[in-house]
């Protein structure tokens, strides 16, 4: 796989998907949003995978947003039939794996999206957080509008993108938008601990639980509720569901192989 903005690795059931343009704070480009898609379905696709993390090169930034340099050419056709950012923040909410975004620096517009896209945030002291799209004339265009007020609430979220203003790692732990805060030599370390947390479970359970999460924000309550029970009965139609219970009972280590 030929790859120009983003290093993808493989190990140990991870697979670690870094923007790799730290010239620029790993700002978006066309480039970027296609290579991110294509590398999704990689992981999406392969059964070695368990967990993706997403991170962005070097300590200053995950992703600054949009490369606004691309901006004076776009019409509103572009935007439509471009397959951006959107469709990542779509693909992280919709893949069946557990996603943990490691925010290193500023995770700005498109890429504070990418960050709430994911379904756990662990964030370095020095991240900062916010959605600026309205300094350059537009409004978030990748979830900013739609996810950010389901985890902040809606007026703070309108304040954030009303003014353009960041909020730092410790306001938007605060605010429920992230996870756990940790200094910035901690952060790998602590992605690590959560990811292997995470590697002990069954992966076709956690795609069940993900699914049943996503659920709860699209639907009313009732429906919800009747949702979930049909896939918590799924559950015990799966291998892992029996070996979990047995290993349970016979107090040792459960061996899950994904079905």
């Amino acid at each position: 796989m030929q790859l120009q903005t983003i290093i993808y690795e493989k190990k140990d059931f991870l697979a670690w998907i870094t923007l790799n343009r730290p010239e620029v704070r790993n700002a978006q480009n066309d480039t970027m949003r296609a290579e991110l898609v294509q590398v999704l379905e990689d992981a999406r696709d392969d059964d070695n995978v368990r967990v993706i993390i997403i991170t962005g090169a070097r300590d200053k930034a995950f992703s600054a947003g949009a490369d606004i340099s691309e901006f004076p050419k776009r019409m509103p056709a572009d935007i439509l039939r471009a397959k951006g950012t959107q469709r990542a923040v779509e693909m992280l909410r919709e893949i069946p794996k557990p996603v943990i975004a490691m925010v290193n620096g500023f995770a700005l517009g498109g890429g504070c999206e990418l960050a709430m896209a994911c379904d756990i945030i662990i964030a370095s002291e020095n991240a900062q957080f916010g959605q600026p799209e309205i300094r350059v004339g537009v409004i978030p265009g990748a979830g900013g509008t739609q996810i950010l007020p389901r985890l902040v609430g809606e007026k703070k979220a309108k304040e954030l993108i009303f003014t353009g203003n960041f909020i730092t790692a410790k306001e938007a732990l605060e605010l429920g938008l992230v996870n756990k805060v940790v200094p910035q030599e901690k952060l790998q370390e602590t992605v690590m601990e959560v990811a292997k947390a995470i590697l002990q479970h069954s992966p076709v359970i956690l795609k069940l639980a993900k699914i049943a999460i996503n659920k709860s924000l699209e639907t009313p309550l009732a429906i919800g509720m009747s949702y979930e029970r049909d896939l918590f009965a799924m559950c015990f139609g799966t291998e892992d569901q029996k070996e979990g219970a047995k290993a349970f009972l016979e107090k040792r280590k459960p061996e899950y192989k994904g079905k």
